[in-house]
């Protein structure tokens, strides 16, 4: 039975590297031992050294030079519409996430710039109203914090409808059949098989105008040609009028998925002859390679127009929308056609700048789970005393013991799926939150599958933009959500009350907040 209190409430809602490229390598890696320490090297330090200087860099996370003490991108608020450009801690270091934080304190940030750090003027704007003219939108600013060599720092974390665009005559970018290489670090969970997840050279008036008008790598589950192995995501060549994954339309059997959090994405071509495609989690030193060959037929020579695209194919997105999902932590572009020595540096580079992820949800840390819909910030997911529904409600520092234990929950690794997690009540120990008809309830473990599936939860950046959702390992559709300060999992739209669109993506939303007890 619902609590008196829960149904007033109720009531008010319903209103493989040879020994001298590691030697090379060495000398890329970067340590952070304290914030204020810069790194010795930035990738585009390696790519220069290596005689293919970048002429676009871009990041949210981290500089790519060792001097660069610039800024690394903007964000807009919606409270005011003021902007506010974010730097790093120091010269080759770390973004400032602390300044971000504060100047987006209690309202919504978006990410209108990503600046180029080579000082070319390739910086990337969004294509929309406002940005470089189009239909898209920005991409919202805090959906992923991760850390980057202990360091607090933010993804560019780009949803359908999100893109970015740079063209500047004299910025640099190679141009017809010049050799160019690219890289970017993505990553493998947030991915999907929409046109199109691009970084690279791209046309300057928003067209396809033809085979090798652009020369972007591709990270995506799209199988263009079909005959793909895997599910993917996988790095691919976005060579305009294809995605390839080799040297033509017959797919490659040398690709494989790229599932890391962090994935190193790498592409060159020397604009009449070859290209070469590699890849590696980004948290590791080992980089492979797909494919090196001929360019594929019709393609020979390149015909680049000297474009930067971000999360959109080069058709997109004047007035059309971008349709892919994607990740964007750091990337860069240069001029020439770098060696396997020059590309196994930038990846030992990569590795030890120190990606990971920063997720409240680890084995064994206690959790309190705050609501973020603006109705009800002051209320937890928490268990019911009187039956073993599970429901939201008030927790003030104020409230009883009881109700703080209530409240507070420890997190398993998932009981079906390590990758995913479970809840278990801090003050019930063996019993875990897991859904029965669609419903939430708090159960002891039985110790089967069912239950198991049931008690699997999967976290995610939140729906609204805030904080996380958690969603359902057996129904993947279905989201932990409140409603009627009761907890379900819910669709986004469906038969059931609690699936109604109405306020879904932040009644899915929750805080990762200090636990109560």
């Amino acid at each position: 039975m619902v609590p008196a209190l829960h149904v007033l409430r109720r009531l008010c809602r319903r209103l493989v590297v040879s020994l001298a490229a590691v030697a090379l390598a060495f000398a890329g890696l970067i340590a952070f031992s304290e914030a204020s320490q810069a790194a010795a090297q930035g990738p585009c330090d390696i790519y220069a050294s290596g005689g293919t200087p970048c002429v676009a860099a871009h990041s949210t996370t981290r500089a790519l030079f060792a001097s660069y003490n610039g800024p690394l991108y903007q964000v807009q608020r919606a409270s005011d519409n003021s902007v506010r450009d974010i730097g790093v801690l120091s010269a080759g270091g770390v973004a400032n996430a602390t300044a971000q934080d504060s100047f987006c304190a209690g309202t919504t940030c978006t990410v209108t710039r990503v600046y180029d750090q080579t000082g070319g003027g390739n910086t990337l704007v969004y294509q929309g109203p406002g940005g470089t003219g189009g239909a898209d939108t920005a991409a919202t600013a805090n959906t992923e914090a991760l850390s980057v060599g202990g360091q607090k720092a933010y993804a560019l974390y780009i949803n359908p409808g999100n893109s970015y665009f740079a063209y500047n005559s004299t910025g640099g970018v190679p141009t017809g059949s010049s050799p160019e290489g690219e890289y970017m670090v993505t990553s493998g969970t947030h991915v999907n098989g929409g046109c199109c997840f691009d970084y690279g050279n791209t046309e300057i008036d928003h067209k396809a105008d033809g085979n090798g008008a652009m020369d972007a790598i591709n990270f995506s589950t799209e199988c263009w040609f079909g005959g793909c192995s895997g599910t993917g995501p996988w790095v691919q060549a976005d060579l305009e009028n294809g995605l390839f994954s080799g040297g033509s339309k017959t797919w490659n059997p040398n690709q494989v998925s790229e599932t890391s959090h962090f994935v190193t994405a790498m592409l060159k071509n020397n604009g009449t002859t070859q290209m070469a495609l590699k890849g590696a989690n980004a948290q590791s030193a080992s980089l492979t390679q797909f494919y090196s060959g001929a360019l594929p037929t019709g393609y020979n020579p390149m015909h680049k127009q000297g474009a930067v695209i971000l999360g959109s194919g080069g058709d997109c997105c004047q007035t059309n929308r971008n349709a892919s999902a994607g990740t964007f932590y750091e990337g860069a572009m240069v001029k020439g056609y770098p060696s396997d020595a020059t590309d196994v540096a930038v990846q030992a580079n990569i590795a030890a700048a120190g990606y990971s992820t920063t997720t409240p949800f680890t084995p064994g840390a206690k959790v309190s789970l705050q609501a973020t819909t603006p109705c009800c910030t002051t209320d937890y997911l928490q268990h019911d005393t009187s039956d073993d529904n599970v429901v939201k409600a008030p927790v003030t520092s104020s409230s009883s013991s009881t109700v703080k234990g209530d409240a507070t929950w420890i997190v398993r690794a998932g009981l079906a799926n390590g990758n995913c997690v479970s809840f278990e009540s801090a003050d019930t120990p063996g019993s875990y939150i897991r859904h029965y008809a669609f419903q939430l309830h708090l159960q002891p473990d039985d110790g089967t599958s069912q239950f198991a599936a049931d008690a699997t939860f999967c976290s995610k950046p939140g729906n609204s933009g805030t904080g996380y959702s958690l969603r359902s390992f057996n129904y993947p559709a279905k989201y932990i959500r409140h409603y009627g300060f009761t907890a379900y999992i819910a669709s986004d739209g469906g038969t059931n009350a609690w699936d109604t669109t109405s306020l879904w993506a932040q009644d899915t939303s929750w805080l990762a907040a200090a636990p109560w007890s």
